[in-house]
């Protein structure tokens, strides 16, 4: 009996051994297999940063530096035309990357001309010659001012922000300038006033219009006789006075202020224009 359990002995010693050397090389095949997955991910890291280092050589990848401050001269780099560089786009001094529309802003695209400064001035002006591409918007309008503002949102949805450029409207920290305030100061009072008139148009229906090329145009009220009439809260907006067409009752005919179309009779509902 003991020779019988001397021989057991050895037998289960040696199977305990295989299990702890079985659980011993899976402990450690999971460290390797950990030790690639962290080189692996490391790997990718540094290619992720070379390749953002490429497309924009002088920004830092480190979060805190993701606003870089422009110089003009530094903007007018990544204009689309050197492939290697991200395209970049100023308005009101903010700096985005527009490189995923580069068929439009790439050499050779329908906006190429926004692309490597801050054309602000264009988004409303509608001049892309030398001097309508600039970033001054001195002589606009309330409402024009507004719009171009609307054009920043619009960047600021659709592309990513990437800096700011130093100069008329954030100073060399970074901060904003008067001029930027005074912008959106008079943006808010656009739209404020945009706003006003369209509740004064509504107390009067406008008239039914249509035009053709044979026959001209016509206007004509279904209730009411039309009117032209001014809209005073034009001039803060556009800085010009301009005038609608109104339905009024007969009872308001004489009020001050309308005027009989050219060539229309006084009670007519339909008239020529």
């Amino acid at each position: 009996m003991d020779s019988d359990l001397s021989q057991q002995k050895p037998s289960e010693d040696a199977h305990e051994e295989r299990s702890l050397s079985s659980v011993k090389g899976k402990e450690m095949g999971d460290k390797i297999m950990g030790w690639v997955l962290a080189l692996m991910v490391a790997i990718l890291a540094l290619f992720i940063g070379f390749s953002f280092k490429s497309r924009y050589p002088i920004f830092s990848s480190s979060p805190s530096h993701q606003q870089k401050l422009f110089e003009v001269d530094e903007l007018a780099l990544y204009n689309g035309t050197d492939k290697g560089l991200a395209i970049l786009l100023g308005i009101l001094g903010s700096v985005f990357d527009v490189t995923k529309g580069k068929s439009h802003y790439g050499v050779g695209g329908g906006y190429n001309h926004f692309a490597g400064r801050d054309a602000s001035r264009a988004f409303v002006s509608g001049n892309f010659t030398g001097e309508g591409l600039t970033d001054s918007l001195r002589g606009l309008s309330n409402a024009e001012i507004k719009s171009v503002v609307e054009w920043r949102s619009f960047y600021q949805k659709t592309y990513t922000l990437v800096g700011k450029l130093v100069g008329l409207y954030y100073d060399d920290h970074g901060n904003p300038t008067k001029h930027l305030k005074g912008v959106e100061a008079k943006a808010a009072r656009g739209a404020q006033l945009l706003k006003k008139q369209k509740e004064e148009d509504d107390k009067l229906p406008s008239c039914n219009s249509r035009w053709s090329q044979g026959e001209g145009g016509e206007v004509w009220c279904d209730n009411g006789f039309p009117r032209l009439v001014q809209r005073p809260l034009e001039i803060a907006l556009t800085g010009k006075m301009s005038k609608r067409c109104a339905c009024f009752r007969e009872d308001q005919l004489g009020e001050p202020g309308l005027e009989v179309y050219d060539g229309c009779d006084y009670q007519a509902k339909t008239c020529r224009v």
